[in-house]
């Protein structure tokens, strides 16, 4: 592209993490929302109206992916699609380009890559037969207080005392929105699927030196626990079960609410590097909490991005309806409340946005790319035969490609187990 165009982009899912994307749009120049293509027209017409509203783009519903792969005003598109249907999203994508129906610069994917090693490895292989620049979604990386904690460790901390060994990362919340998300099967796991690829992948950022390449660090073993400590219970799985309409069946058939994995990593000079990573559907707080930790021989640091603004505080008479206006999943309406003033800078949409554009413009690589994906996808595969298995996994594992977690299987059940 020269140095004037503006690159048009075309969302392909129009729902929550899509429209966390296109408000974040306010902070990325050079680029206009322009499209939308989702699994009901209703989805795609309410997201392509939050674009216009917000001045991001003129963007409009479209009926299909191969339609807005047509449009010459389109130049990339953004995946944010259910984890079940990523890989023929991106088959579509593929057809239509070799078809000669148009042309795209790139393409972007929410996380994760794909719902197993398999289906992640194909997502690169697609991108790669139609020369399409490939940007992963992956936001806690581009966070502002990640980012700028990392430089000042890193330029004082690190460069006089020595490397960091240790990042800790975690995130939690209630439980996601939609069901498909609590449907191992269509998700491809529970919450170590849906979310330790954050936690892994963050805390591996904070322990490579910056401006090293991703392999850096070598990953060697992987110790991980998965449990379902909150939704298995009889009266929250009857809350799934009348929340999906009788489809989630979480005494039989329940995913993982709690994850942990330990991974260890080797560095160039053979030192350990250590990523403890927790997550989980069971935390009963303010909303969301992401919190990460580095820790090395002289130094530390901490986030926590319910400490990252305001506090208000609502007494018991103030009486409204419930919503997500303070945090995302807001547990309480009334008492101490912390306000994350603009999530989308807060939790790295904004930063990852201008970053893949910026890339996209400039016709390069992003950073983080499907090959950082696959490598998450990896990692996490392991962490489920580890937990699955009771014992560490010496990395990488000579089955990881043909693994699928039995949680994905609709084969796991801690609730049946002695």
């Amino acid at each position: 592209m020269n140095d004037s165009d503006r690159l048009g982009v075309g969302f392909v899912g129009g729902g929550f993490v899509a429209r966390f994307h296109i408000r974040s749009w306010v902070g990325v120049r050079d680029a206009d929302v322009l499209g939308v293509v989702s699994r009901t027209r209703a989805t795609a017409e309410e997201a392509a109206a939050l674009a216009r509203e917000l001045g991001v783009g003129a963007a409009k519903a479209y009926e299909s992916v191969t339609d807005m792969v047509a449009d010459p005003a389109i130049h990339a598109l953004w995946i944010c699609a259910p984890n079940f249907t990523r890989l023929d999203v991106m088959q579509e994508i593929v057809e239509a380009i070799e078809g000669g129906v148009g042309e795209l610069v790139g393409v972007a994917c929410e996380k994760p890559l794909g719902r197993n090693t398999a289906e992640a490895r194909r997502m690169l292989e697609l991108a790669q037969r139609v020369n399409l620049l490939d940007g992963y979604l992956e936001n806690q990386l581009f966070t502002p207080s990640v980012a700028r904690g990392k430089e000042i460790v890193w330029a004082r901390g690190a460069a006089l005392t020595g490397q960091p060994f240790l990042a800790r990362s975690a995130e939690e919340h209630s439980g996601p929105h939609m069901p498909w998300f609590w449907e191992g099967e269509l998700q491809g796991g529970g919450v170590l699927n849906d979310m330790m690829c954050h936690s892994v992948e963050v805390a591996r950022f904070l322990l490579t030196p910056p401006g090293a390449p991703r392999d850096e660090l070598t990953p060697v073993r992987v110790t991980a626990h998965a449990d379902c400590l909150k939704w298995q219970m009889p009266k929250y799985a009857a809350e799934l079960a009348e929340m999906s309409g009788g489809g989630l069946d979480y005494a039989n058939r329940p995913a993982e609410d709690f994850a942990r994995a330990l991974v260890e990593y080797r560095a160039p000079d053979g030192g350990r590097r250590i990523v403890e990573a927790t997550t989980s559907w069971c935390y009963v707080g303010a909303g969301l909490r992401l919190s990460m930790e580095l820790l090395g021989p002289e130094y530390s640091m901490q986030i926590n991005s319910l400490d990252a603004g305001p506090k208000v505080f609502f007494s018991r008479r103030v009486v409204g309806e419930t919503g997500e206006d303070l945090v995302e999943k807001q547990n309480a309406e009334t008492g101490m409340m912390p306000v994350v003033a603009d999530e989308q800078a807060e939790y790295g949409y904004t930063g990852e946005n201008r970053h893949m554009v910026q890339s996209f413009r400039a016709g390069r690589r992003p950073n983080e790319n499907f090959s950082d994906g696959l490598a998450v996808t990896d990692l996490l595969m392991t962490a489920y035969m580890s937990a699955e298995r009771g014992q560490t996994i010496s990395f990488p594992p000579p089955d990881l490609e043909a693994f699928v977690p039995a949680v994905a299987r609709g084969e796991w059940n801690p609730g049946r187990e002695p």
